[in-house]
């Protein structure tokens, strides 16, 4: 069985819109988990097209990989993930950093680092 928080979180295409089915697959859970989610989560709101089908926007798929992290990887309860949420929505929003910040952020493999420091730690306590 593999373990949930090791999972990559999914590329989401660059799309105006998904159908279910390919959030569904994109997400890794079944569609009656999609739409259960939506009667639990009032923020989740996605868009019905002429013939009723679902049609979720990036922000929509963005919110669900948040809810499913939420409650698979740190196993909130639905309540528990819906005050997240909440509080995440009232707190200041901070401005992201940009990917490329990022990857210089963590260029550095501390390994290294951390292996050197552990063997002075034991040098210390021989």
């Amino acid at each position: 069985m593999t373990d949930v928080a090791l999972q990559p979180t999914p590329e989401i295409p660059d799309k105006l819109y998904f159908k279910i089915g390919e959030v569904s697959e994109l997400l890794g859970v079944e569609a009656y988990v999609l739409r259960y989610w939506e009667t639990e989560f009032p923020v989740l709101s996605p868009k019905k097209s002429g013939t009723g089908h679902r049609l979720y926007r990036r922000k929509d798929v963005e919110l669900l990989l948040r809810i499913k992290h939420l409650l698979y990887d740190k196993r909130f309860t639905i309540e528990g993930a819906r005050q997240s949420l909440h509080s995440e929505a009232r707190a200041p929003k901070q401005p992201r950093a940009s990917k490329r910040v990022q990857a210089e952020l963590f260029s550095v493999d501390p390994l290294p680092e951390i292996r050197r420091e552990l063997q002075e730690i034991i040098l210390l306590l021989k």
